[in-house]
């Protein structure tokens, strides 16, 4: 992989993760650690500025370090994907693909849940 590629695709997942932040249903922070991981590869600059960002650096290295998730960030994840649920529930007549989307929102609760909380 190249850098200008691996720096594209950085950009790319921050843009992401920051329309995630204010967009229900799309997730910020796997797109978060996406662009940490592009950034390395493509940006030493960006990917220092995203570890020494005072709200993005947190959540980066208490993930590296410990796979630990803030209780509030999983709490408003939840809030959000049973938010985005209900959405769906109303507009999607298709059971099969409702159920699927269940299947897949508990899964990801289930796995927030079941992280440690940061020091």
């Amino acid at each position: 992989m190249t850098r200008l590629f691996a720096l594209l695709l950085a950009y790319f997942f921050l843009a992401l993760a920051i329309i995630g932040v204010f967009l229900p249903g799309l997730p910020t922070v796997p797109f978060l650690l996406l662009t940490a991981w592009f950034s390395a590869r493509g940006s030493k600059r960006l990917h220092n500025w995203l570890y020494e960002h005072p709200h993005l650096g947190k959540l980066l290295i208490d993930w590296e370090q410990h796979g630990a998730v803030a209780r509030t960030s999983k709490v408003v994840a939840i809030v959000f994907l049973s938010f985005s649920w209900v959405l769906m529930y109303h507009r999607i007549s298709n059971m099969w693909v409702l159920s699927a989307i269940t299947v897949l929102f508990m899964s990801i609760a289930i796995y927030l849940i079941s992280r440690p909380e940061p020091h």
